[in-house]
Order: structure tokens, then C-alpha cells, then sequence
């Protein structure tokens, strides 16, 4: 059996206002190729497909056409909601849907939802785990105390009906954790408050690969076969330095192996830092990549937008650095100015802005520049 193991589409997205459908578009094109040359037998979607409830019509357009051409080429299609989802509108005609090959676990009911799918070595068993919400669980199994995320999924696996013998792959989209490991998170993603949302590994054990969403960053979790793939696009810029890829995985007689197969961006997602200069002399060139840029220029820039986007005409936001011990002094406060001058709050403003007093000409210029004020006011 050979699948692709993906997670965390977030069709629809938006990052600092730039619409990332096209970059969408693109890497999903990716995707089917590398589909179509592996000879995959199923693509798995470990949920947020989509990145609000209520997707933008362009957004359904994409996926239906990524889907209907994986199930063109044969290829099976399993998919649950994530916490992004709306569970009710993915889970839309998923019996008729499941006719063609196309399998969804949106809504979470009170028993997890099994496909079965076969190769040389026999069947596969394939469990739909859609992101578990403890309060909906809890109203399930009035019996059992369900306090969080982990005591939750562990009362629906033991209610799954796993066959002894038979291999079975998990489809799940939690924060899962491991004794004495960091998972590795990015800034864009949804993180609970109060700690009830993480799933111990051990909670899985048993199945031959677990294959999760959730997390932005592919990565294991406590071993090699329980799986994050990672989004197929970089969507903060806390993954700026990072790849993104696909993940294959292979089960056959012998066990499971995987690999990561690249994804190219259509367009980059970068971070710069330094003066204003030094970023422009450093560029090859124009770049369609979206950036960030955190200035570090001790003195004021002139149309910093307007010069960066000269060379990078997708700038998403511009950032000053300024130095430590200037950002940590308190504001004036009322007091502070009462019987100053002009000159002397001037003086005291641009020290906290740039950690050093006015030179002998920057002086000159703004007393003339105050003075030149109050006459023009009189």
C-alpha cells in the first residue's frame, strides 16, 4: 500500500491580507503529479482543509477540482476535519462521495469511521479521526470521565473496530505529545489555552502509522511512524527558514517506510533583517517572494515601503528594530514635560527612539526647525 500522507491545506488563506489561493493552486498541481508518479493508491488528508468554516467560493473550487482529478487517475481520497473545518459542511454527501472513492469524517459521532482498502498483501484498514472536541466525546460516553483531548481520543479508539492481524493506518489531527520530546510548532497555528488539548503518543499504539495534522512542521512524534506531514505552504514567518514536502509512506510485508518528497513554492515566503541598505544590495535581482523586513537603521528611513518594493514588490509588512535598552524605557508621563522646552522633550524623545543624544547638526537642524515653528505660530 502506498499513500501520501498530507495535512493542513488551509485552502482559502490569507497571510498579512495576500490571498494564497494561487500558491494553493500550485502546489496542489504538485501534488498530483507526484501522485500520479509514484502510483500512489490514496492520498490522506489529515485535516483543516480548509481555513475558515465558511471557505470563499474559490476555495471549494480548488478542492473539488483536486479531488476529482485524484479520482480520475484511481487514486482513493480520505480526508477529516480539523479544528479550522466546519465538520457539518465537509461531511456533506459523504456516503454518496464514499461510492467514488472519496472518503469524509467530518462530523465526530460516536464510532470511528473505517475504510478498507486492499493490495498484494491484503486489506489495510484506514480509521477517520476528526479533530476531537472532549465536550462533544464526553456527551457521547456519559459514562466515562472525559476531562481533555487525551482522554477523549482514548475512549473512541477503544470503541474502533480494529481487526487482530489486519494492518491499519490512523488519520487523526491532534496535538500529540511524547514523554521528554519538544514538538516543534509555528506561529500559525491555533493553540488551546489551558493544556487539555494534547494526546499522549501511546494513545495510538498499535497501529501500523498514524498519520496527523495539526502541526505546520513535518516532523515524528516518539517514532518514526507516527507522523506529522506539515502544511504544503509556508503560512507565518516563523517557517520562513524551513521546506515544506509531502510525505510517502509505503506499507508492505516488511513494515512501513516513508519519505519526504519536496514541494516548491510558487512564491517564497522570506524574512529579512538589517538596514534598509544592506537588504537592497543583497538582492539578485527582483523577487515575486513575499517578505518581511525588520529594519535596523539607527536613524529614519525615507519611504521604506516604496524603496523595498522596488525590489520586492510583495512586501507583507516592514518591521523596526530598535535598540533593547531603548524600547525598555517607560513612556513620559505627564509630569515628565511639564516646564520643558521644546528642545529638551525633543532631545529626550530621540534618545529614546535611537539610544543616542542629538549630534551637533541634528541639533541645529531641529532648533531651527522649532524656532522657525513658533514664529510662524506667533
Amino acid at each position: 500500500m502506498r499513500f501520501l500522507h498530507l495535512s493542513d491545506l488551509h485552502l482559502g488563506k490569507r497571510v498579512y491580507g495576500f490571498s494564497m489561493l494561487e500558491e494553493q493552486r500550485d502546489a496542489l498541481a504538485q501534488i498530483e503529479r507526484i501522485a500520479g508518479e509514484r502510483e500512489v493508491d490514496a492520498v490522506v488528508v489529515a485535516g483543516d482543509v480548509y481555513d475558515k468554516g465558511v471557505p470563499p467560493t474559490e476555495a471549494v473550487e480548488l478542492l473539488d477540482r483536486f479531488w476529482t482529478r485524484l479520482l480520475a487517475m484511481g487514486v482513493q481520497v480520505l480526508a477529516i476535519s480539523g479544528n479550522h473545518d466546519s465538520p457539518e459542511r465537509l461531511s456533506f454527501a459523504q456516503d454518496i462521495l464514499a461510492a467514488s472513492g472519496l472518503h469524509v469524517a467530518g462530523v465526530q459521532g460516536g464510532q470511528v469511521r473505517r475504510v478498507r482498502l486492499s493490495d498484494a498483501w491484503g486489506p489495510v484498514d484506514f480509521y477517520l479521526l476528526p479533530f476531537v472536541r472532549p465536550a462533544r466525546v464526553a456527551a457521547l460516553y456519559p459514562q466515562v470521565q472525559i476531562a481533555n483531548a487525551d482522554d477523549a481520543v482514548r475512549a473512541l479508539l477503544r470503541g474502533a473496530q480494529r481487526e487482530a492481524g489486519v494492518r491499519s493506518v490512523l488519520i487523526a489531527h491532534q496535538l500529540v505529545l511524547a514523554p521528554g520530546e519538544e514538538v516543534e510548532r509555528c506561529d500559525s497555528e491555533t493553540v488551546q489555552i489551558g493544556g487539555t488539548d494534547g494526546v499522549f503518543v501511546d494513545a495510538f499504539d498499535g497501529f501500523d502509522y498514524v498519520a496527523l495534522g495539526h502541526l505546520h512542521r513535518a516532523q515524528r512524534v516518539g517514532r518514526d511512524t507516527v507522523r506529522y506531514a506539515g502544511s504544503p505552504l509556508k503560512y507565518s514567518f516563523s517557517e520562513a527558514r524551513g521546506n515544506k514536502s509531502v510525505t510517502l509512506v509505503e506499507l508492505d510485508a516488511e513494515g512501513v517506510r516513508t519519505q519526504l518528497l519536496p514541494l516548491t513554492p510558487l512564491r517564497d515566503l522570506r524574512d529579512l533583517r538589517g538596514p534598509l541598505r544592506a537588504i537592497l544590495e543583497a538582492a539578485d535581482g527582483p523577487s515575486e517572494d513575499y517578505v518581511r523586513a525588520v529594519l535596523t537603521d539607527e536613524g529614519p528611513v525615507y519611504d521604506a515601503v516604496g524603496q523595498l518594493r522596488r525590489v520586492y514588490p510583495n512586501v507583507m509588512t516592514i518591521e523596526f528594530e530598535r535598540n533593547a535598552p531603548v524600547q525598555a524605557q517607560a513612556a513620559l508621563h505627564t509630569a515628565d514635560v511639564r516646564g520643558r522646552t521644546p528642545m529638551e522633550l525633543f532631545e529626550d524623545f530621540y534618545r529614546r527612539q535611537t539610544g543616542k543624544p542629538l549630534d551637533d547638526g541634528a541639533y541645529q537642524a531641529v532648533q531651527a526647525a522649532v524656532e522657525g515653528a513658533q514664529e510662524e505660530e506667533a
